[in-house]
């Protein structure tokens, strides 16, 4: 899944894509190094962003989408939690939702299952503008496994396909440190839920922790933690970095499979 923000102020790259042209031709350079799927974003859920009203967001995104659907041949997601915004992105050429507030908004989970879209429900202590102040938990894996499985259960009671919901521990998200490494140490627990796991650990402050490297100098991190990530049985990896991130995903893969080529 290579990102694509089209923001002033997401964390990593915030200001490259916020032209539907530039956007568009790193898109196409994405689909080109391996994405199976671009996730759309037009507001910055950083810690302590403070969000945008849906009609920007979707003067941001909808342009965009609506450029890739009609000239890639590649999966798109939007990555947003406002309904208005799902709704526009799905009718410009979105096929998958990526909600870092797990489809709990008014409405969202009855309109995901009318429109039949994939979604991915993430796990989120707090909301983007507090969350990293004071992350609290008992048990992170514990916690995290039964918030996803209680919102996977909301989305089939809703009429959600099962074969349409992918879940995210969402790291960074309402997490301190020890948190993050937790959730990976146990990733093959929240592997075993029983639905596609995807992770977003690209260009993280986990990794600047342990490395001590900022932004783009945190690509080799993130390489080892995609590797790591789909040994423990991740399926989707959410990356700044396609063509890398592709080549250690096929080598792992590969390994683990036990394939020649």
């Amino acid at each position: 899944m290579g990102i694509l923000n089209v923001t002033p102020d997401s964390f990593s790259d915030g200001g490259r894509y916020t032209d539907a042209g530039a956007a568009f031709d790193h898109a196409a350079q994405m689909v080109e190094e391996g994405a199976s799927i671009i996730d759309v974003g037009g507001e910055s859920t950083r810690p302590g962003s403070s969000g945008v009203d849906a009609a920007t967001e979707r003067e941001r995104v909808l342009p965009v989408i609506e450029r890739i659907a009609a000239r890639l041949d590649v999966a798109i997601s939007i990555d947003t939690s406002k309904l208005e915004v799902m709704a526009a992105a799905a009718d410009a050429g979105a096929s998958i939702v990526n909600d870092v507030r797990a489809l709990r908004g008014a409405g969202a989970r009855a309109w995901a299952a009318r429109a039949r879209v994939g979604v991915c429900l993430m796990h989120m202590q707090g909301e983007p503008k507090t969350m990293q102040e004071a992350p609290d938990y008992h048990d992170v894996v514990s916690e995290v496994s039964a918030f996803l499985l209680r919102e996977r259960a909301a989305c089939l009671a809703a009429g959600i396909g099962e074969e349409a919901i992918a879940l995210d521990p969402g790291f960074g998200f309402g997490k301190a440190h020890e948190h993050n490494v937790a959730l990976l140490k146990h990733l093959d627990h929240l592997a075993a839920l029983g639905s596609p796991l995807l992770v977003g650990l690209s260009r993280k402050s986990l990794i600047g922790r342990v490395l001590g490297r900022h932004g783009e100098e945190r690509l080799y991190g993130g390489l080892g933690l995609a590797a790591f990530a789909v040994s423990r049985g991740a399926r989707v990896v959410r990356t700044h970095d396609v063509a890398p991130t592709r080549d250690a995903i096929v080598m792992v893969s590969a390994a683990l499979e036990g394939r020649v080529n």
